[in-house]
Parts: structure tokens; sequence; C-alpha cells
């Protein structure tokens, strides 16, 4: 499902200027005539209903997506049909980024709730940065950071147990919502926990068994999908361990 065939009547007007991530997403450090410049490049918004796709791998680039409500996962299918989930991203985070290279997605964009996103035309964003460089840098900036995570994910696939990885990915989830006003040690997870399994490698029975592990520990108390993170060091302290073994 495309952008102009899914969102065509939910279009809305926003501005940069007034949105309440900012401070996390592609105009961080630009002066306010060059939000200005960049606003003009988001000339709607959409929403994306619970379960819509924003777009399907294998349609054509036309714009890089800032999330602005509501949360997403990106998925890839495997040889045999599974899907496997590549990341999920929260406000003042952007989508849209794997189709850079070759101008086609590589991946599907749904909406784990309702959501709203701005879209940025590529073409003109492109044109824009061009000629103001600290647009480019922030670009630059984003997706040094895929990178980085890319990294980071890879090394916790390779070298940290399941305990652990579900460790990681809390302590994840908490700081970026944490950097966004929420609370750190309180919050709900969007994602089913087989979407978590599939994120982290793990099965669900394995996913449901570390969640075990860490309320047992005293660690983490999880209800359904509400979070109480309740020894935060003692949680980081888990990662930490698994550092120095590799070290």
């Amino acid at each position: 499902m495309t952008e102009t065939r899914s969102y065509r009547d939910q279009h809305l007007k926003t501005a940069c200027s007034s949105c309440s991530v900012l401070e996390l997403c592609l105009p961080l450090g630009l002066t306010g005539a060059e939000i200005e410049r960049l606003d003009t490049l988001i000339i709607q918004r959409l929403k994306v209903k619970k379960g819509s796709a924003l777009y399907r791998a294998g349609d054509p680039l036309r714009s890089l997506y800032a999330v602005r409500l509501g949360s997403f996962k990106t998925s890839v299918l495997s040889i045999d049909g599974r899907e496997q989930v590549t990341g999920f991203q929260i406000p003042g985070e952007m989508l849209g980024l794997d189709a850079i290279s070759t101008e086609q997605h590589t991946c599907d964009a749904v909406a784990l709730e309702d959501s709203e996103v701005c879209p940025i035309h590529f073409a003109h964003l492109e044109k824009l940065a061009r000629e103001l460089p600290s647009l480019q840098h922030n670009l630059n900036k984003i997706l040094s950071r895929e990178i980085v995570r890319d990294h980071d994910m890879m090394m916790m696939l390779g070298n940290m147990n399941s305990d652990e990885r579900l460790a990681a990915f809390l302590l994840n989830m908490s700081q970026r919502l944490n950097s966004r006003g929420y609370s750190s040690r309180n919050f709900v997870l969007k994602m089913r926990r087989e979407e978590i399994g599939s994120y982290l490698g793990l099965r669900l029975e394995t996913v449901c068994r570390g969640i075990a592990h860490l309320r047992d520990q005293g660690l983490v108390e999880i209800t359904g999908r509400d979070v109480n993170i309740q020894d935060m060091d003692g949680l980081k302290q888990l990662i930490v361990g698994c550092h120095r073994h590799l070290s």
C-alpha cells in the first residue's frame, strides 16, 4: 500500500517549528529561518491507522518520514516467508532511510498503533540540504545513527544470551522514551511479544521465559504490555556483565 493510495484523504498541514518532537528530529540545531525553509517541504502530515503500512518493500522512494505520533515496526520477509522485524520507531525518529541507496524500499513499515508522520519529499530534501550545511549535517547524523544501531544489533545477536538481549531491549526503550519526556521506569510496549522475539532473534517461549527470569531477579515486572523497571541499576549491570565477559 503506497503513500498516495493509502493517505490521499488524510492530509493535514503541520509545522516543524511547533512540533512536540522538534528537539529529536531533522530540524535539531537549525536556526529559525532554516526551520522555516524545511517547513516548506512538509506540506502535510499523514495519519496511519494501526496495522496499516506506510510503505511496503518494493515501493519507490518518494519521501522520508519523521514519526510525529505513535510508533512503527519495520520488517522484511525471510526466504521461508516468515516476518523478520528489523526495528521499532517512535516519535522523533525517521523512516524510509532504507530506500536511499536503491531508490526502492527494502522493508515494510507498519503502524503499531494509530500514528502520524511528516513526509519530507526526498528529492526536495536533497536540494535543500545542499543549500543548508546544517541540514546536511543533521541528515548525516541520522544516517550514522542507523549504522550504529545496526552494529549494536549485530553485537546483541552475536554475543548476548536471551536474558541479556531482553534486558538490552528494555533499557533501549527506556532510554528512548525518557529522552522524549516519558517515564524511564514505567511504560507500555506497543509491540507484541512475538514481534520482540523476532527482533531479538528469540522464540516466543524464550521471550516469555526471559521475562519470568527478570521478574524472579526483581529487575522488571511486565504485566501484559505494561513495563515496570524495578531495579534499573541491576538491569544495567546485567548488560555490563555481558561486556565484561566479552572483553
